[in-house]
């Protein structure tokens, strides 16, 4: 089953970059233009029956246009790219789930198995927000390319065997505190892509024409874009908030106290601050929606900095990555 998990995972990343491919495709043929269709030549008519046998011009039809070429081949490649990311995310679901089952075991119980869930998380999540929301489907170029990053630095960089529980996880509260951290986690992760995105397309809809506003020329208009990020935060953090609260509780079982500083409980900590002020700026009519995006973005790279650089740079009760 391990084995099996690793072919998954290297057919999902396939996949993921097939309809990254796909996207980017979609996204260079542009949006829909018209092209005139030939005017039909104007008629000459009789003035009228039993008239003097003279004529009159009658104006011609307006101009009919109809969908350039490249309109319908970008829709196709869109339309490819969103069943192969379904395609993605199923083999993704197979690699986490063949590898809970070849370590007998919730797949949480390291960095790579943790990067591996919170992916799929974040795929799903993308899925579903496509099937609410069809005119958001040029997102998805750059959420694929989340999708590859992550899965190849996982793989590449994280990867461990499989391996029991070490005795310090084997508790209930694993369960209870990982899911929801992962759960979390994922949709903080989708939710940074339409926060880039509306930051790139509120330049360009300001007038901004230089590198990287120009990456946002065909995106959804900004407002949706920061709709959708508010939305997927609001979601997110009191799941995000009950998960610190329930490992400071696991922490209190397990170490005999609930809180220590720990690296890890201190940039937890540091992200849950960011994103509440996220949310209260969101919500304060002076500031500007611009800010309040930035915020996100801040809280999201304090997020990779509590998964990546904790685990590779400090050394605490936490460090249960599996990578040295």
């Amino acid at each position: 089953m391990s084995a099996l998990s690793d072919q998954l995972v290297t057919f999902a990343i396939l996949a993921y970059l097939v309809a990254m491919i796909s996207h980017a495709v979609e996204y260079a043929l542009g949006n829909a233009r018209k092209v005139p269709a030939a005017a039909p030549a104007r008629e000459l008519v009789g003035a009228g029956a039993g008239g003097p046998g003279g004529t009159v011009e009658e104006p011609a039809a307006p101009a009919a246009t109809r969908p350039d070429r490249s309109a319908a081949r970008a829709a196709l490649a869109g339309r490819i790219a969103a069943w192969i990311t379904v395609l993605a995310a199923a083999l993704h679901l197979g690699a986490v789930v063949t590898r809970g089952i070849a370590a007998e075991r919730m797949p949480w119980g390291n960095m790579y198995e943790f990067v591996l869930t919170v992916t799929w998380i974040g795929a799903a999540a993308w899925l579903a927000v496509l099937w609410k929301q069809p005119s958001l489907r040029r997102l998805g170029l750059f959420l694929t390319l989340v999708m590859v990053l992550l899965l190849a630095f996982a793989e590449l960089k994280l990867y461990v065997q499989v391996v029991p529980l070490m005795p310090a996880l084997q508790s209930y509260w694993f369960i209870i505190h990982v899911s929801t951290i992962i759960f979390a986690s994922g949709i903080f992760l989708l939710g940074v892509v339409p926060a880039v995105a509306y930051l790139m397309r509120s330049g360009w809809e300001q007038g901004k024409r230089s590198f990287p506003y120009t990456l946002a020329r065909r995106l959804p208009a900004a407002a949706g874009l920061e709709r959708l990020t508010f939305t997927l935060h609001a979601f997110a953090f009191p799941i995000f908030t009950f998960a610190v609260i329930a490992g400071a509780i696991w922490a209190e079982a397990a170490w005999g106290r609930a809180w220590g500083w720990d690296p890890k409980e201190t940039w937890a900590f540091i992200s849950w601050v960011v994103y509440a002020g996220y949310l209260h700026a969101r919500a304060t009519p002076s500031v500007k929606r611009n800010v309040a995006t930035w915020i996100a973005v801040v809280g999201f790279l304090t997020m990779l900095m509590n998964l990546f650089g904790v685990n590779f740079f400090f050394t605490g009760l936490h460090s249960y990555a599996g990578v040295n």
